[in-house]
């Protein structure tokens, strides 16, 4: 058998009732007309608005659960992103109960003559949509390659989007140069950004950092869509120029986060090339027997240490010949292997004594025509 219930309730056509004659038809019924697109303009709108804040609630619940992943235990952020997480997880479950009640609404709504049909025949066109390139299939040595082809041969494309600032300016170099809209663009401006701030360069990093968050932006509604980033640089320049307050902050929150994670990032290099350089430098320092002459230094008893620092090798033979043997060779033995100590090749040297390194006393060599065992 054929339902009928879902003819029940209809509105009536805005002009189909009588009515007195002393009312204004005409009048009576334009307003009847717009009193119901109104009400059919205000629906279309409150659903638009709540799938916007849907779509933008997911976002950042997926980016928050990301940070909280990645973030370490030990973090004192930990515990701010979690709090996050739990009030965007909260306002989830109220995003879903206002869709219920979007459906229901919407279901209870009357049918009228606008919505009772739709056409039968509508034009249809087939659009294939450019699909997003993928590099996950990629080694790394062949990541890596492709990033410096890359980077070669769009050099100076990619500084001169980097101090771009206007969104319309920007729209239109990346349509232009629809190549620099990938993730090597987005890695290269993230490389350039760390390099910036360790030259103490600030506000240039900032400026690249927006810069910085605009492509990323591109290339997240890329996977999103599915769809070769390219295809998003309209839709996102569009949408940041008119963007709501909440997607805007948005915005401005994943910039300030980024630039803080480049500043803690460029502090971490400086200290990793000063390890370096320290490293390198106790390398070059190192004596023939292996050992570092300043931590050698450092251990030398008071007395022994004077001697060096006054380079006075009789003083140092005095020293030596009063301490206990074992003792004596022990530390006598340590200063040839770190080179402070250069015991004389043959017994016609002359005994010499080397200045002082200007950064440390402890690199002064001394140079004496008695072994280690005619001192000891």
């Amino acid at each position: 058998m054929v339902d009928y219930s879902k003819w029940k309730d209809i509105e009536i056509s805005d002009d189909e009732d009588e009515t007195h004659p002393n009312i204004d038809t005409p009048s009576l019924f334009r307003w009847r007309h717009q009193a119901r697109v109104d009400r059919m303009e205000e629906r279309k709108r409150e659903r638009e608005e709540h799938e916007q804040r849907k779509t933008e609630n997911l976002r950042r619940l997926a980016e928050t659960k990301k940070k909280v992943a990645e973030t370490d235990t030990n973090s004192p952020n930990l515990e701010s992103l979690k709090k996050e997480l739990e009030q965007l997880e909260k306002e989830e479950k109220q995003l879903q109960k206002k869709d219920e009640e979007l459906k229901k609404k919407e279901k209870l709504t009357p049918w009228n003559v606008d919505t009772i049909s739709e056409p039968g025949f509508n034009k249809t066109v087939i659009n294939t949509k450019p699909l997003r390139s993928n590099n996950d299939n990629l080694t790394e040595e062949e990541k890596e390659e492709k990033m410096k082809q890359f980077i070669d041969e769009n050099m100076k494309l990619l500084k001169q989007f980097g101090m771009l600032r206007k969104y319309e300016d920007s729209k239109k170099f990346l349509l232009d140069h629809s190549q620099l809209a990938c993730e090597e663009t987005a890695n290269y401006l993230v490389i350039w950004c760390i390099n910036l701030e360790m030259e103490g360069k600030h506000d240039l990093m900032a400026h690249v950092a927006h810069q910085t968050i605009c492509m990323q932006y591109i290339l997240e509604l890329s996977k999103q869509l599915d769809v070769d980033p390219r295809a998003c640089i309209g839709s996102f320049f569009s949408r940041i120029q008119v963007a709501e307050k909440t997607y805007k902050d948005s915005f401005d929150d994943e910039l300030e986060q980024f630039k803080a994670r480049i500043k803690r990032r460029a502090a971490e290099k400086i200290q990793e090339a000063l390890r370096e350089q320290e490293e390198e430098e106790r390398k070059a320092r190192l004596g023939p027997g292996g050992l570092d002459p300043v931590e050698v230094y450092e251990e030398l008893p008071d007395e022994l240490k004077k001697c060096f620092d006054a380079q006075d090798v009789p003083m140092l033979q005095a020293t030596i010949a009063k301490m206990p043997e074992q003792e004596a060779i022990y530390y006598m033995k340590r200063c040839v292997d770190s080179g402070l100590w250069v015991p004389g090749k043959n017994d016609d040297e002359e005994p010499t004594m080397k200045e002082a390194d200007s950064t440390t006393k402890t690199n002064a060599n001394l140079s004496s025509n008695d072994t280690t065992d005619d001192v000891d």
